[in-house]
């Protein structure tokens, strides 16, 4: 009996997780045209938001609006967009293999199909976040100055895998209808735009009406975007330990939903014969 077989269960599990983490970032560094098209959008983006809400501030910086002040807002949106273009295209890939079939290969192999997307995902994910927040750093430092939001970051930071992750199971809950109706694209848009508006990705929900920040605070939305962002650029507004809280209590609704979803998903493959 060789040594590798006498590792414990979950150091084997660890080390197939980390093969496919270690792989689909060599393939991200791989992609640099994609890179540079993305950063360009991004900078793009944030220059148009940059000149909406200098506006809407009559370009005071030391005006506040419910709480923030113009070099907040566009530090807030910084990190939402960060957050917001960090996700990988999930849908589109699974959608993909169930209609070419490459999905039955993928259910073979050694490892949980679901974990093998997280593991895929989180590591694409985490890297295109820091890539983001590098660009977009650079020009809200130019227009509204350097961040100085002290533990802030230190909340951004803590709140952020939490994000990434919720964003993964809603996205892998969608992904997973393609077992049933194979076109998900519609699915999907209806799931960014819902992240765009009560997920706070366009502007913080407390700019929203009451009525409708009620309604938000009962989606799991506002833990993917506005928690992060809003403790990042107001570090103490909220406990940080009660928003590390819904988001992990959201985790685990959506992951037993998402389990739900997977398992009679493949049964129904089977059976078809897909």
């Amino acid at each position: 009996m060789t040594i590798r077989n006498l590792d414990p269960l979950w150091v084997r599990r660890s080390k197939k997780i980390g093969a496919v983490a270690h792989i689909t970032m060599r393939q991200q560094m791989a992609y640099k045209t994609d890179f540079i098209m993305r950063a360009s959008f991004l900078l793009l983006i944030l220059f148009v938001f940059v000149q909406l809400w200098s506006a809407a501030y009559d370009g005071d910086s030391t005006r506040v609006i419910n709480g923030y002040t113009l070099k907040q807002i566009i530090w807030y949106l910084v990190f939402t967009e960060a957050i917001t273009m960090g996700v990988p295209a999930l849908c589109t890939a699974i959608e993909n293999e169930v209609k070419s079939g490459d999905i039955a290969i993928r259910l073979i192999r050694p490892i949980s199909y679901v974990g093998y997307q997280y593991a895929a995902y989180l590591s694409e994910a985490i890297f295109r976040f820091f890539v983001h927040l590098a660009v977009g750093s650079m020009i809200a430092w130019t227009f509204v100055g350097p961040p100085n939001f002290g533990f802030g970051w230190a909340g951004l930071l803590s709140l952020t895998l939490g994000a990434l992750t919720i964003a993964f199971l809603l996205n892998m809950v969608v992904a997973l209808c393609a077992f049933w109706v194979e076109e998900t694209r519609g699915m999907e848009f209806v799931l960014h735009k819902l992240q765009f508006t009560v997920g706070g990705m366009l502007l913080p929900l407390d700019l929203m009406p009451e009525w409708l920040q009620r309604i938000c605070s009962w989606l799991p939305f506002q833990a993917m975007l506005y928690f992060p962002a809003r403790t990042a650029v107001n570090y103490g507004s909220v406990s940080l330990l009660q928003q590390m809280a819904i988001q992990a209590a959201w985790i685990a609704v959506l992951t037993c939903f998402t389990i739900m979803m997977y398992r009679r998903g493949v049964a129904k493959l089977h059976v078809n014969g897909g």
